[in-house]
């Protein structure tokens, strides 16, 4: 097992990184932080990696939360300068499509994470919540944000007003996972995923993605002007060429992202 705090593997367009402290439960610091940091940056321009998938080491946490001991440390004006709320925007603005395949615990820092991913598949034994208020704090990664965007704000206030952690079935019932499935398949079906990402136009879809996001943070006159303004960016494209003309022919399309 590799001592680095993050592992990266990139293979077939798929890029996985897989947080590496399970002595700790995964738990987020520093050191990792930066090496997200590192990996987001070298991924975003990577024209050969088409997906890009998350998980944790091991068969207890995705990641239990940000490392206490060391956030125990921290100011007030640690929590102003560059952590983890900037790492996990970056993560969620990254043009390829992102998938956390949550294997455990996903708590405080941890649920942040997946929240930033655009889709989540989760374990059985998977654990979702943001306990934060337990210390005497909010979840202060996104997540007070993102989670009342993905469940609504009735259950996301819920959820972070009582710090309650919930089992994955329930994850699915609120719709803060895509999909519950058995825990030796997790990283099969998140590949599975990801390779049937990969086989539609990669154009397409990194510029849904752009379309859905404008749309999220501005509102939907401003997602709608992007959505057309793509669309028609992309009938100048030879892979809406190929698409089609694969679809009329009865035959798998060959996109070569052009």
């Amino acid at each position: 097992m590799s001592t680095d705090v993050l592992q990266v593997e990139v293979a077939e367009g798929i890029a996985t990184l897989t947080i590496n402290r399970p002595e700790v439960l995964n738990a987020l610091d520093d050191a990792v932080k930066a090496r997200l940091d590192e990996a987001l940056a070298a991924l975003e321009r990577d024209p050969a990696v088409g997906t890009v998938i998350l998980t944790g080491t091991g068969d207890r946490a995705f990641v239990s939360g940000a490392d206490v001991r060391a956030l125990a440390a921290k100011g007030p004006q640690h929590r102003l300068a560059h952590g983890l709320a900037e790492t996990f925007w970056a993560l969620e603005h990254l043009p390829q499509p992102t998938i956390a395949a949550v294997n455990g615990y996903a708590l405080g820092g941890g649920c942040e994470l997946a929240l930033a991913c655009d889709l989540r598949i989760a374990s059985e034994r998977a654990r979702f919540g943001q306990p934060e208020v337990n210390l005497g704090i909010l979840p202060g990664a996104g997540g007070t944000q993102r989670l009342s965007r993905l469940v609504g704000v009735g259950k996301a206030k819920e959820l972070i007003f009582t710090g309650t952690i919930i089992d994955a079935a329930e994850a699915k019932a609120i719709g803060l996972v895509n999909e519950v499935v058995p825990h030796g398949d997790l990283l099969g079906r998140a590949r599975a995923v990801a390779r049937l990402i990969l086989s539609k136009g990669p154009l397409a879809v990194r510029l849904a993605k752009a379309a859905i996001a404008v749309g999220m943070a501005d509102g939907m006159v401003s997602g709608l002007a992007f959505e057309k303004m793509a669309q028609a960016f992309l009938f100048t494209t030879a892979d809406r060429a190929e698409g089609m003309r694969a679809f009329l022919e009865k035959r798998p399309p060959r996109f070569r992202g052009e």
